[in-house]
């Protein structure tokens, strides 16, 4: 038997990057999969990439805009109707925003970082526990980023949402470890997306082949890591190997969070 064979996992944020690596790994480990994301073409796009190479699989798709409301409680139910419960929830889904300085921000794409990245994440949970107090089981990862354990230049919105993020992991372990439901975040560092490779865009539109390699080079491994490695300790807290791991944040970034002031 697999690991999560029988067990039901939501992903938000599936069509690509950390969601799509989560996506494969979890299906490779026999779960079935709910896959959430606003883009419907590149949504049906994983659906078939993860059907060529799990052909058991079960796999159903929601196209939902994690910021509203109504989305985030369909998505639920659908999940529910199809499968009957929803063992974990990947709230994976987020956006990094414009690069500006503080004062200069744009405060409708400031609102629009917030809601999904901060309300995104707390419609997800708001939905999904008490889909799980009912089960007396669930396993909750949200994605912070090490931008929710230390400051990032030029990002406020994204920092402050990711900061909440991990206080709001906090707050649910607290309130529903007694009811069976494990809720930890992870805090990725630079990891090789389609997000961080638009970030690298921004840093230098003439070669940001150039500026990934420069900002390698700050971190100890001096490389930037791949969705496949933090996939695997997605995958790890999802399952009951992290049975008595609760309300962390847990970086994936090499070591570089370590030497952030001191470089």
């Amino acid at each position: 038997m697999k690991q999560f064979e029988n067990k039901t996992i939501i992903i938000t944020g599936a069509a690509m990057g950390l969601g799509l690596a989560a996506a494969k790994e979890l299906a490779s480990r026999g779960a079935n999969l709910a896959l959430v994301d606003y883009n419907t073409e590149a949504l049906d796009k994983a659906k078939q990439e993860i059907h060529a190479e799990f052909v058991d699989v079960k796999v159903i798709t929601v196209t939902a805009d994690v910021s509203n409301e109504e989305a985030v409680k369909n998505y639920v139910a659908e999940t529910v109707k199809t499968f009957g419960s929803i063992d974990g929830l990947y709230n994976n889904a987020g956006i990094e925003g414009k690069q500006t300085g503080m004062t200069a921000y744009d405060v409708e794409m400031f609102k629009k970082v917030i809601d999904i990245n901060l309300m995104g994440v707390y419609y997800g949970m708001r939905y999904v526990i008490p889909v799980m107090k009912k089960q007396q089981y669930g396993r909750i990862v949200n994605v912070a980023s090490v931008g929710g354990i230390r400051g990032v230049l030029n990002q406020i919105p994204y920092v402050a949402s990711k900061h909440a993020v991990s206080g709001m992991t906090k707050n649910a372990a607290l309130e529903h470890g007694r009811d069976g439901i494990n809720t930890n975040a992870i805090a990725p560092g630079a990891i090789l997306t389609p997000m961080v490779a638009e970030a690298f865009r921004q840093v230098n539109p003439d070669d940001p082949k150039a500026a990934e390699t420069e900002y390698a080079q700050r971190n100890p491994i001096k490389r930037l890591g791949l969705p496949d490695e933090v996939a695997k300790v997605v995958t790890f807290l999802l399952s009951e190997d992290a049975s008595y791991v609760n309300g962390q944040t847990i970086a994936i970034d090499g070591g570089e969070s370590n030497i952030y002031g001191n470089s």
